[in-house]
């Protein structure tokens, strides 16, 4: 992204990101009702159900573009929040900007794994539970990682004001007692 105008890096992502939205919403649709339509169906050789194959293989690709389309959607998201913090007027452009990208993390992070709840759940019930439960931990402990950064960079943030204004105070007291 350094290398790239913004505008450039937009006009390559947003297109992207849509196509890779809107197969994502074919594939789920064709894991919704096409296995349905193929229930009495058992492949030879595999000794399992044509629905079943079509379902999984239906949500490989969804997860496929959904990733795809997350990964577009954190450089765009990053994008964002340069202008957003850049109209905020914040000097400090480090610390903030990473604290405000975190907190888009979480969002997205509590986003997919919400999303994933209902594909996972089209699964055979041993593997969908499994599944749920993996989903739910692994974005349970990204979230938490994030929250502890965000903390610690807000931390930061109001320490070195808490001690700029503690100077502040300190001079003017020195002023003072000077006077007198």
């Amino acid at each position: 992204m350094p290398g790239k105008p913004i505008s450039e890096e937009v006009r390559k992502r947003f297109p992207r990101l849509i196509m890779s939205l809107v197969m994502a919403i074919i594939f789920y649709l064709i894991n919704t009702f096409v296995p349905g339509t193929m229930e009495s169906l058992n492949l030879p050789g595999l000794n399992i159900n044509a629905d079943t194959l079509v379902g999984t293989i239906a949500l490989i690709f969804t997860a496929i573009f959904l990733i795809r389309a997350l990964s577009d959607a954190l450089v765009l998201s990053d994008i964002l929040t340069d202008i957003f913090v850049k109209r905020l007027g914040i000097k400090e452009e480090r610390s903030p900007k990473r604290a405000a990208r975190d907190l888009i993390y979480i969002i997205i992070i509590i986003l997919v794994s919400t999303a994933l709840q209902p594909l996972i759940a089209t699964l055979e019930s041993n593997l969908s539970d499994l599944l749920s439960k993996v989903t739910f931990y692994v974005a349970l402990g990204m979230i938490l990682i994030l929250i502890y950064d965000v903390g610690r960079i807000l931390y930061r943030i109001v320490e070195r004001k808490a001690e700029s204004l503690a100077d502040s105070l300190s001079k003017m007291a020195d002023r003072k007692k000077n006077r007198e």
